[in-house]
């Protein structure tokens, strides 16, 4: 029988390819390699710095049972864009901006557009 290569990510092989999709909070973040004492290359994410406070919000009150997933879905059209309101916000963690009814927060506006329009 013979021996098996390490196995190797099949994105290595795809120049500019990244391990993330374009919708997740990592896609723009570092990928780095950790070469191990027996010479294997381990790849990994580089820490993900929050970016700057910039993005343009609209004022949002949290309402009770409200979740950063359903507030994704709801206002960003995907329960897995959280992230982007929780980067929107300063909070440590992205439950704190649901976990006081009546706590005011900044919704990122949908797809850059002024005012939350939708361009098709």
């Amino acid at each position: 029988m013979a021996e098996t290569e390490p196995y190797e990510n099949a994105l290595d092989s795809i120049p500019g390819a990244h391990p993330y999709p374009r919708t997740s909070r990592y896609h723009d973040a570092e990928i780095g390699v950790h070469r191990r004492a027996d010479g294997i290359e381990v790849r990994y994410t580089k820490r993900r710095l929050l970016p700057p406070l910039t993005e343009e919000t609209k004022p949002h009150v949290v309402g009770a049972g409200e979740r950063p997933d359903l507030l994704g879905q709801r206002f960003l059209g995907d329960p897995g864009q959280w992230w982007r309101i929780a980067d929107a916000n300063p909070v440590l963690d992205p439950r704190e901006l649901t976990d006081e009814p009546g706590r005011v927060i900044g919704i990122p506006l949908a797809g850059g557009f002024p005012h939350g329009e939708r361009r098709v």
